[in-house]
């Protein structure tokens, strides 16, 4: 599918795409605003285009709309619906913030066990409503899909696709594309990788439109779903946190500092990630008295959210006190991006004397060390990293950054340097 005006098309949708041939429920679950609508939109142009689905086969229903939330009121009347229409062809029921019908899990699973001549395609923009109405109820009858704001690539490919194809091709950039490449790498840690962000060609505007995401977050699922009883402090926590980003998470410093209990912070911090706003990294360790256990590192699912929290979009990005911070995140972003479609977990290491990896990615028995870095220009390697192989060595340890490509070697690991957007290829 060639792209549209203002559409970029996602690495996901392929995979969702191919499982519209499966009966199990395709569910795609991701924040708001990043662009689930788009997605079911370009998944009905594929049934039409690719597969010769008749559109009168196709019904889409977005719940955000009353009219459409009204017609899955009712499980009967719905499943007798299908059961009209479904009768000399199969038909598709695309369900847009499916979460919002009443008792959602047991709606659909009753839908789904009717055995009907249909095939469910839902999303949902908050894990916390998922799982308390719809994940449990569908368990071995959904297949989930993680929709998450651009990953760094896919905003190459739209903003330079020649460039985009050499390093699909793995060809050897020339030092003018590349540095294409970092100014782009940069405006993401800045701004982000919501759609409307992307889309933006004027800062203030990109800035603007993060503003309204953020505000909507906070309108729709952190007064209207999770009812937080002080808004005030919530949002200072959000940015406590949006100062502090990769550090690890004293609950009892952020009581203090937002001047709220223990209990609230930890059921706030809860809500941030089920409403993909933020992401725990938990520690890696197989010694508990030289490893740190239980403290984790909190980061923002998007930097440009992250930044907004803040009203600080400033640039350039080499002149931000940040800026350490700002890649290290944008790092995180693009691992959890091949997390959701590779399988592994991802982890950090730190030890009580304070020796750090940023991440460490555990797939099967292979451990894989990954350091973020802005410059990195001299190709060496930290005591901390060093540390870390000479305790598991690995056979490969990544440092990204934004200057140097290469390789060391420390034993029997080979240590390569890389930039941001070769990371797939080392996962």
């Amino acid at each position: 599918m060639e792209n549209k005006p203002n559409f970029i098309n996602r690495d996901i949708f392929f995979k969702t795409a191919k499982h519209l041939a499966n009966k199990e429920i395709t569910l795609i679950i991701g924040p708001r605003q990043v662009g689930k609508t788009v997605l079911l939109g370009q998944l009905k142009d594929y049934l039409i285009t690719e597969k010769k689905v008749f559109p009168e086969n196709i019904y889409n229903f977005n719940l955000d709309i009353i009219r459409d939330r009204e017609a899955l009121s009712n499980q009967t009347e719905f499943i007798r619906f299908i059961e009209q229409r479904s009768k000399k062809s199969k038909i598709y029921i695309l369900v847009d913030e499916a979460q919002k019908v009443e008792n959602a899990g047991v709606f659909f699973k009753g839908v789904y066990d009717s055995n009907l001549n249909v095939k469910l395609a839902l999303t949902g923009s908050s894990t916390l409503e998922i799982r308390s109405k719809i994940h449990e109820s569908l368990a071995g009858r959904k297949r989930v899909f993680h929709l998450l704001p651009f990953a760094f690539n896919e905003i190459l490919k739209f903003r330079n696709p020649d460039i985009f194809a050499l390093i699909n091709q793995k060809e050897a950039l020339i030092e003018a594309d590349k540095k294409k490449c970092a100014e782009l790498f940069f405006d993401y840690c800045v701004y982000g990788g919501y759609p409307q962000a992307v889309l933006a060609e004027d800062p203030a505007e990109k800035g603007e439109y993060l503003k309204e995401i953020f505000t909507s977050y906070v309108e729709k699922d952190i007064i209207g779903f999770l009812r937080v009883e002080n808004e005030s402090n919530f949002i200072k926590l959000v940015s406590l946190l949006a100062a502090q980003i990769g550090q690890l998470a004293n609950i009892g410093e952020l009581s203090a500092l937002a001047n709220t209990d223990r209990y609230t912070i930890g059921r706030y911090l809860s809500n941030l990630e089920k409403t993909f706003i933020t992401f725990n990294l938990k520690p890696f360790y197989t010694n508990a008295r030289q490893e740190i256990v239980k403290a984790g590192k909190i980061y923002f699912i998007d930097n440009g959210l992250r930044n907004s929290s803040l009203d600080d979009f400033r640039v350039p990005f080499a002149r931000r006190t940040d800026k350490g911070g700002l890649m290290e995140n944008a790092i995180l972003k693009e691992l959890l991006n091949l997390k959701y479609g590779r399988n592994f977990n991802l982890k950090f290491w730190r030890t009580k004397q304070k020796a750090e990896v940023d991440f460490i990615v555990e797939k099967g028995n292979e451990l894989l060390p990954v350091e973020a870095k802005v410059n990195s220009a001299s190709g060496k390697i930290g005591a901390s990293l060093a540390g870390f192989i000479e305790r598991y060595s690995p056979k490969k340890a990544l440092v990204v950054n934004m200057e140097y490509q290469g390789r060391r070697k420390i034993g029997r690991t080979e240590v390569h340097f890389i930039l941001p957007y070769e990371m797939a290829n080392f996962l």
